[in-house]
């Protein structure tokens, strides 16, 4: 068993990874030479048994969701890169450091799916991973793994890099569409489904850089080995980006399964200065916290959503006992804030006054009422405040908000109130 699939490469051959020789000298597009010698559908089955599941969030099983697929043509594959969830930078390694791999699983995808014309949709502030993954897309058309009659199979593929302009609305699904054919990045109502009706109205498969980049492993050694590493319903690795207050902050690759513990404190280090830790955002900024008691939990899909949180974009956040959680919060709030497209009225009102009542606890003008008022605000963009989350949006932007105030609100009340009263006796005296 490996505990290695996406780094294997960058970590024994930093300086050229991202070039087509070394990825070719060390084993790169022969799964796709594997590929084109089946048949689509069992290309597809070979992904379905991985039990791969998305890297972008929503953990939805890979296999299944390209059954999804409504059969006419028209279609396309769209690979989302549009990393903005404060915290995560696993994706932007991936394109900058190894982008033939994509390109690889880009065309084994696109093959099973009978896809002529992809898409890579990269956030815009990765200009050097834009440009890397461009420079990887021409040195695959000259070799001739993309373009026409690809290794002589009859199969044509297109590939076109899409560079956003930094709206972080446009790392879901539909508001990335949208953004692609040229509208306003919003979110769509769905149904219908990208698998239905996607890009320019034809049925679209939208998958995560981590999510396609795994696909030429399990294309080369089966999908049942790939089903094997780690827990059954987590299975392969994950790419993590552990931030915050470790020793060892950076992207690593594990197999799922270990204990929070030990990522943070084997993998992560440990605390700087011996600190105890207060809490850690376990799956991106729209994560509910987790707490020391959470310590000894497994990090898989199914264990972390079943402790109230998700793994969602890989981002790992830790917070020592220094921490000030409503500045922390405030601080994540403010963003989502900021990046509502404004479409929702729940959404695009409730955060700003959400952000406008934290600051106030977090300047010292809090009032008793705050506390009962922040959960009623919140209540309204996620009724019940439970997890997973019921919204009132379209999409979960609205309800990524409120996460941090439940956090705070169930695990650390006595300080927000502590700091409520502070600022009242400062302020009335």
């Amino acid at each position: 068993m490996t505990d290695r699939i996406l780094f294997t490469r960058m970590e024994s051959h930093r300086s050229d990874s991202h070039t087509l020789e070394r990825y070719v000298d060390t084993g790169g597009y022969r799964a796709l030479t594997k590929a084109l010698s089946m048949s689509r559908n069992a290309v597809q089955e070979e992904v379905k048994s991985s039990n791969l599941r998305g890297r972008g969030g929503a953990g939805f099983p890979c296999g299944v969701k390209w059954g999804f697929l409504a059969d006419s043509f028209p279609r396309y594959l769209v690979v989302n890169g549009d990393e903005s969830e404060p915290g995560t930078f696993k994706d932007r390694q991936l394109l900058e450091r190894d982008p033939h791999q994509l390109l690889e699983g880009i065309a084994i995808a696109s093959y099973a799916l009978g896809v002529d014309q992809t898409f890579v949709y990269i956030r815009g502030e990765y200009a050097k991973p834009a440009r890397r993954v461009q420079r990887a897309i021409d040195e695959a058309y000259a070799a001739g793994y993309l373009g026409q009659d690809i290794l002589g199979s009859g199969f044509a593929l297109d590939v076109t890099v899409h560079l956003g302009a930094g709206a972080y609305i446009c790392g879901e699904e539909t508001a990335l569409l949208n953004s692609l054919e040229g509208k306003r990045g919003e979110p769509r109502i769905k149904p219908p489904f990208p698998a239905v009706a996607g890009l320019y109205a034809s049925p679209t498969i939208v998958n995560n850089v981590e999510t396609i980049s795994n696909v030429p492993w399990i294309m080369e050694h089966g999908g049942s080995a790939y089903a094997s590493i780690g827990p059954e319903t987590s299975a392969g690795t994950r790419l993590f980006s552990l931030s915050g207050h470790v020793n060892r902050p950076g992207n690593y690759e594990i197999v799922m399964g270990m204990t929070w513990r030990n990522l943070i404190f084997d993998i992560g280090g440990g605390i700087p200065g011996d600190k105890a830790i207060k809490c850690w955002i376990p799956g991106g900024a729209s994560a509910p916290w987790f707490v020391p008691e959470f310590l000894d939990t497994p990090v898989t899909i199914d264990d972390v959503g079943a402790n109230g949180s998700m793994l969602g974009s890989g981002a790992i956040v830790v917070m020592d006992e220094t921490t000030n959680v409503v500045a922390a919060a405030h601080r994540i709030v403010r963003f989502f804030a900021h990046e509502s497209c404004g479409v929702c009225t729940p959404c695009r009102e409730g955060t700003t006054w959400i952000e406008r009542i934290l600051w106030r606890i977090l300047n010292g003008f809090g009032r008793p009422s705050d506390l009962d008022l922040l959960l009623d605000v919140s209540d309204n963009i996620s009724p019940g405040l439970r997890w997973p989350p019921a919204q009132t949006t379209i999409c979960p932007l609205g309800p990524s908000a409120v996460s941090p105030v439940t956090s705070i609100m169930t695990h650390f009340r006595d300080e927000v109130e502590a700091m409520v009263l502070a600022g009242s006796e400062v302020a009335f005296g």
